[in-house]
C-alpha cells in the first residue's frame, strides 16, 4: 500500500546533516516559477494506542494514506516517505518531510477522536537527515501471530527507555538494509518477520511518562520566541562618563 501518487522530557536527535536538492533547473522551471526548493528533510516516529473498538484496521491505513497523497499535492516538490505499522493494539509511524509535513501529521493525530487513537507518543524526532529509510510511503496491518511469537522471546526484562528507542531504530535499520534491493515493506515484512518491531516493545514505551504528546511538542513549537527588547541597547552615557 503506497501513495506514491495515486520541561523535561526524552528526546533523541540526529546531528548529521544533508538537504535533499537537484541542480538541473530548466528554463522551463524559472520562468513558471516551478524551481525545486532545498528540502531540510527530518524524522519523525510516534506511537499511539488503539481502541478495542476499532476493528476495521485497514481503514485507518486507507485514512492516513490519503492524508500524506493530499500533503504530496500541496507540497509537489517534496517527497513524503515513512511506513505505518498498524499492530493488534497499537501503531507505529515512521515519516519523513519537511517540518511542515510532519507538523501536519502530529496535528493530524492531536485532533483524533479516542475511537481512533487513545493516546500517542513521540518517540523520536531526527533533523537534517543524512538519507531517508524508505524511498516512499507504506502502511501495513499486521496480524496477532505477526507480533505474539517474538514477544513472547523478548521475556519481561524492564529495560530502561533509552534501549527501548535504540532497539526500534535498529530494527528499522536492518529493515534499511532489506529495502535497499527495491522490494516493498510489505513483502519484506512478510518474508522476514523478525525484522518487524515487537509489539511488546512499544507498549512498553507507551507506559513511559518521558515522551510528549502530539499535543504537548504543537503547543512548545508554536510558542513565541521571548526575545527582550534591551538586549543590544547602550546608554550613551556609559560612554561618556564625564559629560
Amino acid at each position: 500500500m503506497t501513495a506514491s501518487g495515486k520541561n523535561t522530557r526524552l528526546s533523541f536527535f540526529w546531528q548529521d546533516s544533508e538537504e535533499e536538492k537537484d541542480d538541473r533547473v530548466t528554463m522551463f522551471d524559472v520562468v513558471n516559477g516551478q524551481m525545486k526548493e532545498n528540502i531540510v528533510i527530518q524524522q519523525l516516529i510516534v506511537i499511539a494506542r488503539l481502541p478495542r473498538s476499532l476493528a476495521e484496521k485497514t481503514r485507518l491505513g486507507d485514512y492516513y494514506e490519503e492524508l500524506v497523497y493530499k500533503s504530496k499535492v500541496l507540497c509537489s516538490y517534496e517527497a513524503i516517505t515513512g511506513l505505518l505499522l498498524i499492530y493488534p493494539t497499537c501503531l507505529l509511524h515512521v515519516i519523513e518531510g519537511s517540518r511542515e509535513t510532519l507538523n501536519s501529521v502530529l496535528k493530524d493525530m492531536a485532533q483524533q477522536p479516542k475511537s481512533v487513537l487513545l493516546e500517542a507518543k513521540i518517540v523520536f524526532m531526527g533533523h537534517d537527515l543524512q538519507s531517508r529509510l524508505f524511498k516512499d510511503w507504506d502502511y501495513k496491518v499486521l496480524k496477532a501471530n505477526q507480533v505474539a511469537s517474538k514477544a513472547a522471546v523478548e521475556g519481561d526484562e524492564e529495560e530502561n527507555t533509552e534501549t527501548l528507542v535504540c532497539s526500534v531504530l535498529s530494527a528499522l535499520q536492518q529493515l534499511k538494509k532489506h529495502l535497499a534491493t527495491g522490494a516493498f515493506p510489505e513483502e519484506v515484512l512478510d518474508e522476514n518477520p523478525e525484522l518487524i518491531i515487537s509489539q511488546n516493545i512499544l507498549e512498553k514505551l507507551m507506559s513511559r511518562d518521558d515522551f510528549m504528546s502530539p499535543q504537548q511538542h504543537l503547543e512548545i513549537y508554536n510558542l513565541p520566541l521571548n526575545i527582550s527588547v534591551e538586549i543590544g541597547k547602550v546608554d550613551p552615557r556609559s560612554l561618556f562618563p564625564d559629560i
